[in-house]
């Protein structure tokens, strides 16, 4: 007995040392401490034997990351809260090339992009060999191709879809929205809605997701065009995320047929571009609504760590590369600054990186412990975080699911089910299940 009572007391004792070492940092150091350690709560996939866990295994360490200035950021990661939910990872089908995202029609199939520049659809968990035919030529280099799919609120009425893709050529390309109607295994009538100006020259920070507002009005992310030495016009490109009659670094709001809204932010303001929703962003793969209280929220990728979790509104500079937790790839300092005024502050900060890609509000009973939460994918982190908010919506907890594969996108499908993709040569379908108690 006493050899199994042991090992928890010795658990419980460097607990409280590290606690005490932590609270002792807080008080005298005023930097970031890098990273947040949380649990794997499932293995890798597997058709034959699909990964369980639960999700409301508590963290086993946490490192608390101290910021100087801002609030309203959580940078600590504590674990998540909530009922618990047992479930497993089923893997629905592979073979796709570096899928992106997907989109489900009425009928219950599913669209997918292939980065390559495929659109491809899901009948009954088999996909269909033969890709839809009439999507535009893509630039598919680098982080470039295909991204997103996403269909028109009123889709049954008038079968229209809209696609993400980069065009150009390697010294001068740019993100496009482009709109097509549906028929069968085609789309016609495609034609290209929106470009984010100007273009720019590398293979780097194209964004872009596509998030439908109530009143039927569309926002779309764009990147801020690449890291150093990638520059325009005499100066590092990242800069034009502040530059308001640049579209790189933004998130744009527009009307269905590519057309901007005269109530835009600075649509009035003849020194900005009227598209522009919001601005200061790096690069946003991430962007999803809460259909409770209408919040937008997006999930960015900052350079080396400093990801961002950013509840976004109309009008905000959200402070890229003015301020930021990220550093060079090289190791030295984008910024001194953390927080200034008249900047928005991240709601959390994932300090060691987990290059956040997909991003959705879990609104179904089947994952019912789940409900309310928000997940956001991670491509270097190999995993989705789930996500607690308050009712103010303040981050007061994260947890890990392990994915083992980059992941891509994160949705919740028609079935209340979470669906995943993982960004991979063969790329993997995997969907999130309960398992009964």
């Amino acid at each position: 007995m006493l050899h199994r009572i042991q090992p928890k007391i010795q658990n419980r004792l460097q607990l409280v040392q590290r606690s005490f070492k932590t609270a002792f940092a807080r008080g005298i150091l005023l930097f970031v401490v890098a990273g947040c350690a949380v649990p794997q709560i499932s293995s890798a996939p597997s058709t034959s034997s699909p990964a369980t866990g639960t999700s409301s295994e508590p963290a086993t360490a946490t490192k608390e990351n101290n910021q100087t200035g801002g609030s309203n950021q959580t940078i600590a990661q504590a674990p998540a809260s909530g009922a618990a939910q047992r479930y497993r990872q089923t893997v629905v089908l592979d073979g796709l090339e570096h899928p992106w995202s997907m989109a489900w029609l009425p009928d219950g199939a599913m669209l997918v992009t292939e980065r390559p520049g495929r659109l491809r659809i899901v009948r009954n968990d088999v996909l269909d060999p033969t890709p839809i035919a009439g999507v535009p030529p893509v630039f598919a280099s680098g982080q470039g191709g295909l991204m997103e799919v996403s269909l028109h609120p009123q889709f049954a009425q008038n079968r229209f879809v809209y696609l993400t893709y980069s065009h150009g050529n390697a010294s001068a390309n740019q993100t496009r929205v482009a709109r097509g109607v549906l028929e069968g295994q085609t789309l016609r009538d495609v034609q290209t809605i929106f470009e984010a100006a100007p273009q720019k020259s590398s293979t780097q920070h194209f964004g872009s997701r596509i998030q439908w507002l109530p009143d039927g009005t569309m926002l779309v992310s764009i990147g801020d065009g690449g890291n150093p030495p990638v520059s325009l016009n005499g100066d590092l490109i990242r800069r034009q995320a502040q530059n308001l009659q640049s579209r790189l670094g933004k998130i744009v709001r527009l009307n269905d047929d590519g057309s901007i809204p005269a109530d835009n932010p600075f649509a009035s303001n003849a020194n900005a571009d009227p598209a522009i929703w919001s601005y200061g962003h790096r690069n946003i793969q991430g962007l999803t609504l809460n259909p409770a209280t209408g919040q937008v929220w997006a999930t960015e990728h900052g350079a080396r760590g400093g990801d961002e979790l950013n509840q976004v509104q109309a009008g905000n500079n959200y402070g890229w590369p003015l301020v930021t937790y990220s550093r060079e790839y090289s190791g030295g300092e984008i910024s001194s600054e953390r927080s200034r005024p008249g900047l928005i502050d991240p709601k959390t900060v994932w300090q060691s990186g987990i290059a956040p890609s997909g991003l959705t509000f879990y609104t179904g009973d089947r994952l019912s412990g789940w409900k309310g939460d928000l997940f956001a994918g991670g491509l270097v982190g190999q995993a989705i975080q789930r996500i607690d908010l308050d009712a103010s919506g303040n981050v007061v907890g994260q947890q890990t699911i392990a994915i083992n594969q980059r992941v891509r996108d994160v949705r919740q499908g028609p079935d209340g089910l979470l669906y995943v993709l993982t960004d991979e040569s063969n790329g993997q379908m995997i969907r999130i299940e309960p398992v009964a108690p």
